[in-house]
């Protein structure tokens, strides 16, 4: 009797696990299809991809995108029980770490230069040229690429022979003692500490232009102030993603169903919500007079929509 509950038990576990992956492959293949709609909208007009704000957008979908094939892999991966090689799992994790960083260091990017925009507006043609921005991607990468070699060059050099055999992939393997988990979660801190004081910094400039401000330049101030907003928000999620290892340790030690529950919510919460935000940010906003918002319309929608002020632009 015990052993058909228990039969009974894990068949019930099965399917609910079946629901969850197929969910998450759904909202993934929903958002990879929107994003791949914003990045084609982006290099159909050289105004897009000659202004550094959307070239910046472009860097957080294309960022957004790779972080979600990488993860719906793994989870695949794990769900399965499939192995891989030590050095492919290497890949992932570096793949992994390299852009779970590069979109909040992005959005950080892209509040400097609304920043400038509003704030410097003589200017934001000399600091946000198509150059600028450029040379700004490299940087975003170099500075996310950080944590990862950090991790990566302990883990080698504690790392024995013995290691490097064929396992399911896991971003904990390259963590060999508990002083680099905290040494991980402390340079993650330190990141988002940095990127939340600009963002604070440029809400409070920006909010002192918007009151000084009179007519259309007050409307176009107030816009960016809720951009602003929106990435704020938007990188509170990112920072609470640098917490769900920690969570979810601990509640491994209460219970083991309540750890599954518990790390699918943050997965769905923490890491695929934070990167659907960015189309809902600049490419999905109700905004009439917004290039990019006419234009995604008008492809969306394969050339129905029409409006003036878009093809006197295009």
């Amino acid at each position: 009797m015990a052993n058909n509950s228990l039969v009974v038990g894990g068949e019930s576990l099965m399917r609910n696990v079946n629901y969850r992956v197929i969910l998450v492959q759904v909202l993934i293949v929903i958002f990879l299809w929107i994003n791949f709609l914003l990045i084609t909208t982006f290099f159909m007009k050289d105004f897009f991809y000659t202004t550094m704000r959307y070239i910046l957008f472009a860097n957080t979908l294309v960022s957004d995108c790779l972080i979600l094939i990488i993860t719906n892999v793994l989870l695949i991966f794990t769900y399965f029980r499939l192995t891989m090689q030590m050095w492919f799992c290497l890949i992932f994790y570096l793949l992994s770490s390299l852009y779970t960083f590069v979109t909040p260091v992005t959005l950080t990017a892209m509040t400097l230069e609304r920043y400038v925009a509003i704030c410097m507006p003589l200017r934001h043609a000399e600091l946000c040229s198509t150059r600028s921005a450029l040379h700004c991607i490299l940087l975003i990468h170099g500075l996310s690429l950080i944590p990862c070699v950090l991790i990566l060059s302990i883990f080698f050099a504690f790392a024995t022979q013995d290691i490097f055999y064929d396992s399911v992939c896991s971003v904990e393997m390259f963590i060999l003692h508990s002083w680099q988990r905290h040494l991980r979660s402390a340079v993650s801190q330190f990141y988002f500490l940095i990127m939340c004081i600009t963002i604070v910094f440029s809400y409070i400039k920006i909010m002192k232009v918007a009151k000084a401000a009179s007519g259309e330049n007050k409307k176009s101030t107030w816009k960016g102030l809720r951009t602003v907003i929106l990435h704020a928000f938007q990188l509170l999620l990112c920072l609470i993603q640098l917490w769900c290892p920690l969570i979810e340790a601990a509640v491994l030690q209460i219970n083991f169903m309540l750890y599954i529950n518990v790390r699918y919510f943050n997965y769905i919460t923490f890491y695929l919500a934070p990167r659907c935000m960015s189309p809902l940010i600049y490419g999905l906003r109700d905004d009439k007079d917004d290039k990019f918002f006419l234009a995604l319309k008008y492809y969306a929608l394969c050339g129905l929509y029409k409006n003036n002020s878009f093809h006197l632009t295009h």
